[in-house]
C-alpha cells in the first residue's frame, strides 16, 4: 500500500514516525510540507526525511508543491494533515477534492474539510469507488467513528455528550485542583504546550463545536456548521464559581452536546458530579453516546498529541486496507 503525506508539521511527523518505526505493508512515496515536497516511486527514506526536517525545515525540493504530490505521486491513499482552515477549509478542501477524483483514498485529520463539505466529499468518493475517513479529526486517539461505524452499528444514537477539547479541559482541572486563576492557568497551559499563543479557537468553544458538528453530521446525515451551534467558551470561568460547585460536590467541564429530539447543538461550561463519567482530568477527551439499544457509552481517551493522532490516521489506513484489499 503506498500513501502520499500532506504536512509536515507535528501530526505529519507522528504519521511518518510510525510509519517507519511499525511494519505495516506501507510505502511513503510523496510528502510536502508549506514551502517544499518530494516524490519517490520506490519509497522515501523516513528517516532520512526527518532528519532533513529538522535539520533545514524542509521535507524535500522547494520546487515541488502539495499539489504537485497530489497530482504527481504514485500513492493508494492520501494522508492529508495540513494545518485548519476552520473559515473555508482550504487549500486542503482542494487537495482532498482531487485525490477523490483522481480516485485515491483519502485519510485526514484536517477538521476544516470535513465540517465544510463532509456529505459531498462522500458523494465524490462514493462516485469514484473510494473513501474518506476522517477518525483524527474528533478526539484524537478515541476511536469514536470506528466506534460509530462498527461497534454501534444497528443502534440509533439518540443523543451525544462530550468533553473534546484537551486545553479547556486542562485549564479547568487546574483551577480547581491548584486554585489557579484562570489567566494562570491558560499561562501554565501555553508552557506546557497544550495551548496555542493564541487560545480563541480553544478558550472561546469554537474548536469544540467544530467537533460537534462533524459528529452530528456524521451521525444523523445532518448539514449543521458552526453557526447553528450555540457556543459559550471557558474564558469567564471564575475560582469562585469551582468552588461554589466544589462545595456541592460538583465542578464544571466544557461540555459538547446535540440532541436532534430536543434541537440542541450547544457547546457550553456545564456543572456535573465530580463521579460523573465526563469529569476526566488534564487534557484526556471523552465522549458518552446515548442508544437505543447499548444504552449510554462512554469513551475516553487522549485527544490530541502527534502519535495519539496518528493512531487514528494508522487505524482508518488499515481499515481502508481490509475493506478495499492491499491497493497495491
Amino acid at each position: 500500500m503506498k500513501v502520499a503525506i500532506l504536512g509536515m508539521g507535528s501530526v505529519g511527523k507522528g504519521v511518518a514516525s510510525v510509519l517507519s518505526s511499525k511494519d505495516l505493508g506501507v510505502m511513503v512515496t510523496g510528502v510536502a510540507d508549506s514551502r517544499s515536497g518530494l516524490i519517490d516511486p520506490d519509497g522515501i527514506n523516513i528517516g532520512a526525511l526527518l532528519a532533513t526536517k529538522r535539520s533545514t525545515g524542509l521535507c524535500g525540493s522547494a520546487g515541488i508543491t502539495a499539489m504537485d504530490v497530489v497530482r504527481g505521486a504514485p500513492y493508494d491513499i492520501l494522508i492529508e494533515v495540513t494545518p485548519t482552515d476552520a473559515v473555508s477549509g482550504e487549500p486542503a478542501l482542494t487537495h482532498i477534492r482531487t485525490a477523490l477524483t483522481m480516485g485515491r483514498h483519502v485519510v485526514t485529520s484536517n477538521k476544516g474539510p470535513i465540517v465544510h463539505a463532509l456529505h459531498a466529499l462522500r458523494s465524490l468518493a462514493a462516485s469514484k469507488g473510494t473513501s474518506i475517513r476522517y477518525e483524527a479529526t474528533v478526539a484524537g486517539a478515541i476511536p469514536i467513528m470506528h466506534t460509530l461505524a462498527d461497534g454501534l452499528a444497528g443502534n440509533e444514537v439518540l443523543a451525544l455528550y462530550g468533553v473534546l477539547n484537551g486545553t479547556c479541559n486542562y485549564i479547568l482541572t487546574r483551577m480547581a485542583a491548584e486554585g489557579l486563576t484562570y489567566e494562570q492557568a491558560l499561562l501554565e497551559a501555553r508552557e506546557m504546550g497544550y495551548a496555542e499563543a493564541d487560545p480563541t479557537y480553544d478558550v472561546k468553544g469554537i474548536d469544540a463545536a467544530i467537533k460537534l458538528v462533524i459528529l452530528a453530521n456524521t451521525i444523523w446525515g445532518t448539514s449543521s456548521c458552526l453557526k447553528d451551534v450555540e457556543v459559550r467558551g471557558i474564558d469567564l470561568v471564575t475560582l469562585d464559581a469551582l468552588q461554589l460547585a466544589e462545595d456541592q460536590g460538583c465542578t464544571i467541564r466544557l461540555i459538547a452536546e446535540a440532541d436532534p429530539s430536543n434541537r440542541i447543538l450547544r457547546v457550553s461550561p456545564r456543572i456535573l458530579r465530580s463521579r460523573h463519567p465526563l469529569v476526566t482530568e488534564g487534557t484526556l477527551n471523552a465522549i458518552t453516546l446515548v442508544t437505543d439499544l447499548a444504552g449510554e457509552i462512554t469513551l475516553m481517551g487522549k485527544g490530541a498529541g502527534s502519535v495519539e493522532t496518528a493512531s487514528a490516521i494508522i487505524g482508518d489506513l488499515l481499515a481502508i486496507r481490509s475493506r478495499y484489499g492491499r491497493c497495491d
